[in-house]
């Protein structure tokens, strides 16, 4: 159909005045999705926490056997919804390129060793929130 369109006038108490006439933007085409057929290139980021060092050793079992029973899921397709998960106290990221990599870091943090496919932190949960005013 047509567009929206609509009139705006302002009259100012000095005498200016303003009309302006908007219309609606034009309609952008729907984007077809594409199939992705790779995997994509570049290091790919699996999130893992837990309250313990052992309940993150035991979450990362956890995802290790899940990522195991579906060999179809692309490695990329796990990393956002990882990224998005509640973030414990005790922390590990695993890189990797591709899903053997990330598989791999993910056995390493399970036996609890070190690995240069992993980055390991503890953060420090504070106590309150506190409010300060500088004036």
């Amino acid at each position: 159909g047509r567009p929206r369109r609509a009139g705006v006038s302002s009259f100012g108490i000095s005498g200016t005045n303003a009309h302006l006439i908007l219309e609606e933007a034009p309609q952008e085409p729907e984007p077809r999705p594409t199939a992705q057929t790779t995997e994509p290139t570049g290091p790919l980021l699996w999130t893992v926490s837990g309250r313990s060092d052992q309940a993150l050793r035991d979450q990362a079992a956890r995802l290790a056997a899940h990522v195991r029973d579906i060999p179809e899921l692309p490695a990329a397709d796990l990393a956002v919804p990882l990224a998005g998960r509640t973030e414990f106290e005790h922390r590990a990221v695993v890189v990797g390129t591709d899903r053997a990599d990330l598989e791999g870091g993910l056995d390493a943090l399970v036996a609890g060793g070190e690995d240069t496919r992993l980055v390991r932190a503890a953060g420090i949960v504070s106590g309150k929130t506190v409010f300060v005013s500088p004036g």
